[in-house]
């Protein structure tokens, strides 16, 4: 029975090729890119279908949700990152609803993207790249390879590393804690009665998957406005 389940974990630890595209040798998209796809076509379907007809006076109750839920968003990044950092704050709500939504996708019977180490590489790099961005734009260029100096020259070795391991903490913290919420749920689904599971994977797959989404859209903002400060 052990040997099945920890083939089964294997299996579904797996991100198995969707199917290949036939140039350069055949390029294969594997499932966290295909559900990735899907997300991010439910959330352009959404903006646009939301988003119509928007109107700045006698609104409508549609228009009304749509601007108090993207406040609402906007508030808890810029709660973090600040005034001075709200030019980031629709890339950061975009990752806040992509996060959320592609972590609960196990409800709707696919692999969640984010249980993909690929995935979640990628987000923490977009997420440090637009960290150093934000750096450069405040300090130019020149301020920006000093800044690693500071505040003395015996710590800059320790600076560019922190290049390093701020995705590396950001990705590996992603990866695992939904990793291991799916393996939970697995090992739950193969040794406590029928019902129990489900109410574990409305925690899970909703409150802890929004959790995460949550932490690393705060661990970005909080990156960010140490960049900008440290500018000034």
């Amino acid at each position: 029975m052990l040997s099945d389940l920890s083939e089964r974990i294997v299996s579904e630890m797996n991100t198995e090729t969707v199917f290949t595209i036939p140039v350069f040798g055949g390029i294969g998209v594997d499932e966290g890119t295909v559900v990735t796809w899907i997300v991010m076509a439910v959330m352009i379907l959404a903006s646009f279908l939301l988003t119509r007809n928007l109107r700045v006076d006698h609104i409508s109750k549609r228009q009304a949700a749509v601007e108090l839920f993207v406040t609402k968003l906007e508030g808890v990044v810029l709660g973090v990152i600040g005034p001075d950092g709200q030019q980031y704050a629709p890339y950061l709500v975009t990752v806040l609803v992509y996060i959320g939504f592609a972590n609960i996708m196990g409800v709707f019977g696919f692999k969640p993207p984010t249980k993909d180490l690929n995935v979640t590489i990628a987000l923490a790099v977009m997420s440090i790249v637009l960290v150093q961005a934000a750096s450069i734009r405040k300090r130019r260029v020149g301020g920006w390879l000093k800044s690693f100096a500071k505040p003395l020259a015996i710590v800059t070795p320790f600076n560019i590393l922190d290049l390093f391991t701020r995705p590396l903490s950001l990705c590996m913290r992603l990866f695992g804690n939904v990793l291991g919420a799916f393996v939970v749920m697995i090992l739950l689904e193969s040794f406590v009665p029928v019902g129990i599971p489900a109410v574990f994977s409305l925690y899970f797959d909703f409150f802890d998957g929004f959790l995460q989404a949550y932490v690393f859209v705060f661990l970005t903002s909080v990156y960010i406005k140490e960049a900008i400060e440290l500018s000034e």
